[in-house]
């Protein structure tokens, strides 16, 4: 293969790398939990944006059924976050194996 065509696609699957990489960041992945008592949203990298609790869900009498609505809504979230993260990543991981870069794809982990 000709060098410095590798090295135009290495640059090329660089740049498309760090424009996924940003996409993720600005993506926002949303779940909810007890009936959308408690709403969470996270970026496509995983962070926490925001946690909305309705009124209602805040019982003092019942805070571990609270504490357990926020930890499911949080991880539904991350799970919805994670797959987009997977869908997006197998696309480039298909353009390195196309490059004859193995590693990345599903034979590759």
């Amino acid at each position: 293969m000709d060098m410095l065509k590798l090295l135009r696609e290495a640059q090329q699957m660089q740049a498309r790398a760090q424009a996924l990489q940003e996409e993720l960041a600005a993506a926002v992945y949303e779940a909810s939990s007890g009936g959308g008592a408690v709403k969470a949203a996270v970026t496509g990298m995983g962070e926490l944006k925001s946690l909305l609790i309705s009124p209602e869900a805040a019982d003092p009498a019942d805070i571990e059924m609270l504490q357990d609505l926020v930890v499911a809504a949080v991880r539904s979230a991350q799970e919805a976050a994670a797959a987009g993260r997977e869908q997006q990543l197998g696309s480039l991981a298909a353009a390195l194996e196309d490059l004859g870069l193995p590693g990345l794809g599903a034979g590759g982990r």
